[in-house]
């Protein structure tokens, strides 16, 4: 349930200077720490327990066939801003937050595209305001999150967009090793993990690919909750806007019945889905 326009965009507080280098040391850490973000949203759902200040950063580098916000694959197409500012924003909303039993998430795009930039708001949240924080991921760039960096998260939301390699690299232009690779880090260090699987008919539906990512999730110990996305089309019109094609125009959606069916495979496996 979102509680306001989804999209809004962040009170901007720029970096001070126009001089590229000066940026890149800026985003380095030494100065004001920036990065490129989308929007921000205060919403009730998936993006973690309770009531969330979720920020979406722009940038990925993936590029999935069912994106709904296309708009964030490209650095370019966000507002630079300072890790301040999101801080500044949050802090409105920390006693509503709190009420509602949420905290804090940063999403995308990817937000470990911009590892120092999330790992400053991250950890400003975390420890200064006191919420719990949330990191929203494809798991691709999990190598680029430090130690120091998920010290600050307490959840991750982790995408694991398919089990079947050639369709994973399908679906994203990239290889699955590198999330899987994250999964087993996160199981060492712990770190509780919401796994998300969009269900796709025609593509991540068959039973044996949904069967590999219960089976995986499953082993690691740590993953506490997996959710079942529907796969929708609710982001068709902004690759129209954007000039790109969405090949999916004309997969359907799945029913409540194959959806319910992706669950019970992974409550096989003694996870807890939704």
């Amino acid at each position: 349930m979102n509680l306001i326009q989804p999209g809004a965009l962040l009170p901007l507080i720029p970096v001070s200077t126009d001089n590229p280098a000066e940026q890149a040391a800026a985003l380095r850490g030494a100065g004001p720490v920036s990065g490129s973000v989308h929007s921000w949203d205060l919403s009730t759902g998936v993006d973690g327990p309770g009531t969330r200040f979720v920020t979406f950063l722009a940038g990925c580098p993936l590029a999935c066939l069912y994106c709904h916000n296309p708009d964030t694959m490209r650095m370019r197409n966000g507002e630079r801003t300072t890790a301040d500012a999101i801080v500044q924003e949050v802090s409105k909303y920390v006693q509503f937050i709190r009420a509602a039993g949420g905290g804090f998430t940063i999403s995308g795009g990817e937000p470990l595209l911009q590892p120092d930039f999330t790992g400053e708001i991250l950890r400003r949240c975390h420890d200064e305001l006191g919420l719990h924080t949330a990191l929203d991921t494809s798991g691709f760039l999990g190598a680029r999150a430090s130690d120091t960096l998920l010290e600050s998260v307490d959840l991750v939301l982790l995408d694991i967009k398919s089990w079947d390699r050639e369709l994973y690299l399908r679906l994203t232009g990239r290889q699955l090793e590198p999330t899987l690779a994250f999964a087993h880090r996160l199981a060492a260090l712990g770190k509780e993990v919401w796994v998300r699987f969009v269900l796709v008919p025609g593509l991540t539906d068959p039973t044996e690919n949904v069967e590999g990512v219960a089976s995986f999730a499953a082993s690691l110990g740590n993953v506490s909750r997996v959710d079942v996305l529907p796969f929708h089309k609710l982001g068709a019109a902004k690759w129209e806007e954007l000039g790109m094609e969405f090949t999916l125009a004309e997969t359907p959606v799945p029913t409540a019945a194959q959806v319910a069916e992706a669950r019970s495979v992974f409550t096989s496996h003694g996870l807890y889905a939704v």
